[in-house]
């Protein structure tokens, strides 16, 4: 296993964006921690991207069944869980948005945490190569890609999806497509061992790329953290890492070979990006 812990890619500017996104992410987990736990339910369930909505724009007459757990109180006064399914009508404004809203809702401490790593990690770089605008852009971009992509493998799934993976993945893409060289210290698990090293940042992102398709093509499912509690178990969306992954490689490549020197007037940049 590795775990990056630092590059000695320097940066021109400080990457606001970058800055703003993990704020932002943060402030949405603190508010969403606050609600109460049927609140937390239906901004998943709203909020968060279900593949098997899709079907409704086409489909006016379409409802979507999902199965949820709710907490009750039986005989004794002993908890337990009581399945329910609740359906969703179309409403396709709510379907659409929820591709970009999805990216900014996490289940969790240790989910943020760790999107929010590699997102500041890669991110900065990839902001002062690309400006804040474009970067921003290119961000929001990279996560509907990576939606698309879960969306393609498994339309019919009617879990809800949530978190920055997707967009962060993006951003991993383009990170290793324009400094496939640049060091990155490392740390590395070897079963019971631990040690730091530098490696290249291709290695690195390569190995993660990697262990998302293998994820992906052995169908691995793991149960969400905290937020709503669905039913059936809520699946890794690892197509949705994998296809962040390339959307970064092709938009880094569209992006990044006419992007200005770093530290340019970000008008220009846009202009120059744009052109």
């Amino acid at each position: 296993m590795l775990f990056p812990l630092h590059d000695n890619n320097p940066i021109t500017r400080i990457p606001l964006v970058t800055i703003g996104l993990i704020v932002i992410n943060t402030a949405a987990l603190i508010w969403f921690g606050q609600l109460s736990f049927q609140r937390q339910e239906e901004v998943v369930i709203r909020r968060g991207f279900i593949p098997a909505r899709v079907a409704q724009l086409s489909n006016p007459n379409l409802v979507v069944k999902i199965k949820l757990q709710q907490l009750i109180r039986g005989p004794l006064n002993q908890p337990r869980l009581q399945a329910r399914e609740i359906g969703l009508p179309p409403q396709p404004a709510q379907i659409y948005t929820s591709m970009v809203t999805s990216m900014f809702l996490h289940g969790g401490w240790m989910h943020l945490i760790g999107n929010m790593w590699f997102l500041w990690l890669f991110g900065n770089n990839v902001e002062d190569r690309l400006g804040p605008i474009i970067f921003f852009c290119f961000y929001l971009l990279g996560g509907v890609l990576a939606i698309a992509c879960h969306w393609v493998y498994d339309p019919h799934n009617a879990t809800p999806v949530i978190g920055a993976s997707g967009a962060v993945s993006a951003v991993l893409g383009a990170y290793a497509i324009t400094w496939p060289r640049a060091r990155i210290k490392t740390l590395v698990f070897l079963l019971v061992f631990v040690t730091i090293v530098e490696l290249p940042a291709l290695w690195v992102l390569g190995f993660w790329f990697v262990s998302q398709l293998v994820e992906a093509a052995g169908l691995l499912r793991l149960p969400m953290q905290g937020g709503a509690r669905i039913a059936e178990p809520a699946s890794v969306a690892w197509w949705a890492h994998v296809g962040g992954f390339a959307a970064g490689l092709l938009l880094m490549s569209l992006l990044g070979a006419n992007a200005p020197p770093s530290g340019s007037d970000w008008k220009k940049e846009a202009e120059e990006a744009f052109r």
